[in-house]
């Protein structure tokens, strides 16, 4: 034996190694993928999932029913968080992303047993990637994101295949009024420098009892609060609104303080010394005339009073991600300390303030905003668990539209972009030699899991279907696709069947380079914690002494 000394693990430890851990981690994302695979397309199939709680979670989003398996496969664990991944960048296509990883890597296994080394794979899916997102961006047509017809039946394509597709009309003129209005986009620059922050800006509420149809965007701002005093007023027209960040109560000193009163008048004189300066707060604000105060503070009942005399309606502890919105609804400034007030900082964007009772509670309604910049998306319907799925395929809806407005192409939907792709790359496949072919066609070939899986859906028959899908994409019919409700294959662009260029290009990115991320392992080591005391959650290393070998040290088998 060499000098160098043997490292082995003294710990009982699950290890597996090489070829062993490539076909682990291989079949882990294989049944991930098979766990969603019935949710593509508009003939999917519900999941019902119970939570720890007793709760139940009714959906066919793919990220929400990933989110919501617990998986300890570290393969698995990282293919949920792709699905999570495509959920934030783009926000569709969640499902479409598990499928697609699990499929490349489905289809690497031949690869490897050929006795490719993993490098080359990865080095020939990089390859294959740069293609796919060429034929992309050659198969895509532009779209004017200021045709209303169009962009609707764009979103339409995102939520067809979802719960709320028997409203799928209301909810997309939802999606995108939110959108337009919450779109901050300079006319010059265009969409490179503008933003659309619909995780701030465009706040769901969502309120059990009504009618999903009753849903509405408010051009304007809703808040899930009541006035402070019965007696203010609960409904004005153009009202002057101030918002504040600092509490309407008697300052107390920063730290800690004791006074000591000897005589009964100075108990009293600290008293006024507090309404003073509750006045003298009060009057700072009355000075400005407002009619609506929001403070994400108290408010004392000292100031209520003087408030209510003056006939201003006060709300107290507003949240601050709420403050904002009626800031970019209303054109109001918030102000940190009440001295500031200027002028400029009152809102009087807003039409009318109205106070109403839904179901049980009491809600503040800011209305009839000119050019609001921030919106709510107030959602009405039977139960809880049915308004979390509206929910959910709202966000996805808002997330293509907002896609479209910063990359306005479309490429064509019902796998027709995939098979595009995958007769592209076998063409490419036939202009080159070596080792980089077999890998070329895997990716070929794993793109035409999604056409088969919506085929399958739907109950159609995949080998006649995906064989005639072909025959049409080899003679450059690149918009022919899969129908998901009959299982026949159409012309996307008569059948109105289009999706964010952006959408598909992130699923392409993301599937492939997960793919060849967990092509890189070649060992995992999970370590149990010791029996008795003793080992930390790491494995434990033991250098072995020169001369030994493995079967000398006591306990080694």
């Amino acid at each position: 034996m060499s000098g160098q000394p043997n490292v082995f693990f003294m710990n009982p430890t699950e290890r597996q190694s090489g070829r062993k851990a490539q076909q682990s981690n291989i079949a882990a994302a294989k049944t991930v993928a098979d766990v969603i695979r019935t949710c593509l397309g508009p003939r999917a199939m519900l999941k019902m999932l119970l939570d720890p709680m007793g709760g139940i979670l009714l959906t066919n989003d793919g990220n929400a029913i990933l989110r919501e398996i617990e998986v300890a496969h570290p393969a698995a664990k990282s293919m949920i968080e792709l699905s999570r991944t495509q959920d934030e960048e783009v926000g569709d296509g969640t499902t479409s992303v598990i499928i697609l990883a699990g499929e490349i890597l489905a289809q690497s296994m031949s690869q490897l047993e050929r006795g490719l080394h993993p490098v080359v794979i990865i080095r020939s899916y990089k390859a294959a990637l740069a293609e796919a997102l060429d034929i992309i961006d050659r198969i895509s047509i532009p779209v004017d994101t200021n045709n209303e017809e169009e962009m609707l039946k764009l979103i339409k394509t995102s939520i067809g295949t979802k719960f709320v597709s028997r409203w799928s009309d209301q909810m997309c003129r939802l999606a995108l009024k939110a959108v337009r209005t919450v779109a901050d986009i300079d006319a010059r620059s265009g969409s490179r420098g503008g933003t659309v922050d619909l995780k701030r800006y465009a706040r769901v509420e969502k309120v059990p009892g009504g009618e999903i149809e009753s849903s509405r965007v408010l051009d304007g701002v809703m808040l899930a609060k009541d006035v402070t005093h019965p007696k203010m007023r609960r409904r004005i027209e153009s009202p002057r609104i101030l918002l504040l960040d600092c509490p309407l109560e008697y300052k107390k000193g920063e730290s800690q303080t004791n006074i000591e009163i000897s005589k009964e008048e100075d108990w009293n004189k600290i008293l006024e010394i507090e309404e003073n300066q509750i006045r003298l707060m009060c009057d700072k604000i009355i000075e400005f005339k407002p009619d609506l105060v929001f403070t994400e503070k108290g408010v004392s009942d000292l100031a209520q009073h003087f408030l209510l005399k003056e006939n201003i309606t006060a709300i107290r502890r507003v949240r601050k991600s709420d403050n904002n919105r009626i800031a970019r609804a209303c054109g109001a400034t918030i102000v940190n300390r009440v001295e500031d007030l200027r002028e400029a900082d009152i809102g009087t964007r807003c039409g009318l303030f109205h106070i109403e009772k839904l179901g049980d509670e009491y809600f503040t309604f800011l209305e009839e905003c000119k050019e609001p910049k921030a919106c709510t998306i107030l959602l009405r319907g039977p139960s809880k668990d049915i308004l979390n799925e509206v929910d959910r395929n709202l966000a996805d809806a808002m997330a293509v539209a907002r896609n479209v407005v910063f990359n306005p192409r479309l490429a064509p939907g019902g796998g027709a972009t995939e098979m595009a792709i995958s007769v592209g790359l076998n063409e490419l496949a036939r202009t080159i030699e070596g080792v980089a072919v077999g890998p070329i066609r895997a990716v070929a070939d794993a793109m035409e899991v999604i056409p088969r899986t919506l085929i399958q859906n739907c109950g159609g028959n995949a080998i006649k279907l995906l064989t005639s899908l072909r025959a049409h994409h080899a003679n450059g019919e690149h918009s022919m696709g899969v129908d998901g409700e009959g299982g026949k294959i159409v012309e996307m662009g008569a059948y109105g069947l289009y999706e964010p260029a952006a959408v598909k290009a992130q699923t392409l990115k993301t599937a492939i380079e997960s793919a060849s991320l967990l092509l890189r392992v070649d060992d995992v080591v999970s370590a149990r914690r010791q029996q008795g005391g003793g080992g930390g959650g790491a494995p434990q290393m033991q250098q072995m002494p020169e001369g030994a070998e493995g079967g000398d040290m006591p306990g080694m088998g």
